[in-house]
């Protein structure tokens, strides 16, 4: 990346549609649901194979400036259940963001096990697929854990890939290599699911206030 001399000074007429500008984002925008997730995790006796349902909303925010770049994204939050269970699963909110001059995708993620990563990777804006990816020590697009994740289930790396379908579904297949305490080898912790829209997104804060000015 070329940081310019200039690092203060905003974009002037920021567009302040966000859905209008998400590049491939645009089509991760709403609310989505999946029945057919399967979780392959580490357990003491060897690979458990799991089924999950999953539900995930993802809303626009207002445009993002960080002086001259300029950031379009989604908030999301992900709740994942077994099929046969009401407890939690998995949680996990954060931020997709993208980049139009660049077309840089990024991921941001946070989950309350004491875990947070920051996934990179690029696309064009009429991507049907994209791959965002994090590692363990990187100082830009990094993994972040607590002492007792570090020494038992430490998390090397960290994939996800994207797929848009025909259908209007997407799906996706997240992949994390663990180096597990007392265990020889690495574990390839892996996640898929496909998912349908069940709601369209809402407008972003700033481009409702432009909307409801000009009595749209």
């Amino acid at each position: 990346m070329t940081i310019p001399d200039d690092i203060y000074t905003e974009p002037e007429d920021i567009d302040p549609d966000t859905l209008a500008n998400l590049g491939p984002l645009l089509r991760l925008a709403g609310v989505w649901e999946g029945k057919s997730g399967v979780d392959i995790n580490p357990k003491a006796d060897g690979p458990q194979q799991r089924s999950y349902i999953e539900r995930i909303e993802l809303q626009p925010v207002d445009p993002q400036p960080n002086g001259p770049q300029l950031l379009y994204g989604l908030r999301y939050h992900a709740h994942i259940n077994d099929p046969e269970e009401e407890i939690t699963f998995h949680d996990q909110i954060g931020y997709w963001l993208w980049e139009p001059a660049t077309g840089l995708i990024q991921q941001t993620l946070a989950i309350p096990r004491g875990q947070v990563a920051l996934a990179s990777g690029f696309a064009k804006a009429d991507a049907d697929s994209f791959t965002v990816a994090a590692k363990r020590g990187s100082t830009s697009y990094g993994i972040c854990s607590t002492e007792f994740l570090e020494g038992a289930f430490r998390t090397d790396s960290y994939k996800l890939d994207v797929t848009f379908h025909p259908d209007g579904t997407w799906s996706y297949v997240s992949e994390t290599m663990l180096a597990i305490r007392c265990e020889g080898e690495p574990f390839l912790h892996r996640d898929t699911n496909r998912l349908t829209k069940v709601a369209e997104p809402n407008l972003n804060p700033w481009a409702e206030i432009v909307r409801n000015a000009k009595g749209q």
